[in-house]
């Protein structure tokens, strides 16, 4: 359960109970009625394809050798796939001049819902200050790892007949 201890409305503090099946923080029944549902984040990714590479990055926060997908938070009255859209191109600087669903996948470590997506992109790469680097791997040696953005990863070797060898982590492993 999250740690939200106040009511965002009235300030009471929250109490933990029973409301449409499930535990919930909740106002008391006598205060404001507020229910915090807890639902997750919709979060678009992007495997960038990008002159026959796929392209994978790290975020500045993370540490070395840690890269994956192109991420991001929708913004209001934006549909996935113009999401996508603008997360590769403030990120990389990448325009997207193809782009295919590869699935929905949960990631319940941090109460999101991504929607994936195979980008085919090109232009010149300048990375947004949110990323510290990126690398371009030849699609038969990218290795998913075995949570998140790492069964789109999976997906998409799959429709390409490419071997799957799962990693134990987003930490940049390649064949070869």
């Amino acid at each position: 359960m999250n740690d939200l201890i106040f009511c965002p409305r009235c300030a009471s503090p929250l109490d933990s109970r029973e409301v449409a099946g499930r535990t919930r923080r909740a106002c008391p029944d006598d205060v404001c009625g507020f229910v915090h549902w807890d639902n997750p984040l919709p979060v678009v990714a992007g495997l960038v394809e990008y002159r026959g590479q796929i392209l994978l990055a790290r975020n500045a926060a993370w540490t070395e050798g840690m890269f994956a997908l192109i991420t991001g938070f929708l913004e209001r009255d934006e549909t996935p796939e113009d999401g996508i859209r603008r997360e590769i191109k403030e990120e990389t600087n990448l325009e997207t001049d193809a782009i295919s669903l590869l699935g929905v996948y949960e990631f319940m470590r941090k109460n999101e819902l991504i929607i994936a997506y195979h980008a085919v992109c090109d232009g010149d790469i300048r990375l947004s200050e949110e990323l510290a680097e990126f690398r371009l791997v030849a699609p038969h040696h990218v290795r998913p790892w075995r949570a998140g953005t790492g069964h789109a990863v999976a997906e998409w070797l799959r429709r390409r007949n490419l071997p799957i060898e799962y990693v134990d982590s987003a930490r940049l492993s390649i064949a070869g």
